[in-house]
């Protein structure tokens, strides 16, 4: 249904409406929508603990359960609520920063505006466990996490890299190339 103003009989600014573009509003999921968002319950959190642990999907981190968010693998924007708001396979556990991280994505990806649940099925930020694109590009991802007694190994790549005049990543990259080249593991 669109909302749009117009001018009563005498003169004051009413809203009036109609129905939209039956097409348009498939093309753009509205009709998953119309009840409105579900609310994520407190039973699905814990259903997703128990299956996945208190991990957050996106960074492989294990996180305080109470600082984990139940998110929708599919954007809802995309694909609205799932049937069955129990089953743990349309939803994912985020920490606050990895959620804000998956939002931000998604609102600059392509797919915002086109809705192809399809190719979200297949992107990083939706099932990060197997992906062929991150928001729409073709690149893979690795996080890392240093904690603790790693910190002198990421201490040395920091080093590795500034003698390189490279990013920490590209320095990873090269060390990862070397010891393929001293094992003699080959690309495929």
């Amino acid at each position: 249904m669109d909302t749009f103003k117009i001018k009563d009989s005498s003169g004051k600014t009413i809203a009036a409406y109609k129905f939209g573009d039956w097409e348009a509003a498939k093309k753009s999921n509205q009709l998953l929508k119309v009840s409105g968002r579900t609310q994520i319950t407190e039973k699905l959190k814990n259903a997703l603990i128990d299956r996945y642990g208190a991990k957050c999907h996106l960074y492989g981190e294990e996180y305080p359960a109470r600082l984990l968010q139940p998110d929708h693998r599919v954007p809802y924007e995309i694909g609205g609520d799932p049937i069955d708001m129990l089953n743990t396979d349309y939803f994912m556990l985020l920490s606050p920063s990895a959620n804000r991280d998956k939002s931000w994505a998604c609102e600059h990806c392509s797919n915002w505006a086109e809705k192809n649940i399809d190719m979200c099925k297949i992107c990083y930020y939706a099932y990060p466990e197997e992906y062929q694109h991150i928001a729409g590009v073709r690149e893979k991802k690795l996080e890392l996490v240093f904690r603790n007694e790693d910190f002198n190994l990421f201490n040395e790549i920091v080093k590795k890299a500034n003698l390189h005049n490279t990013s920490y990543q590209s320095e990873v990259k090269r060390m990862i190339n070397y010891y393929h080249k001293i094992n003699g593991i080959r690309d495929k």
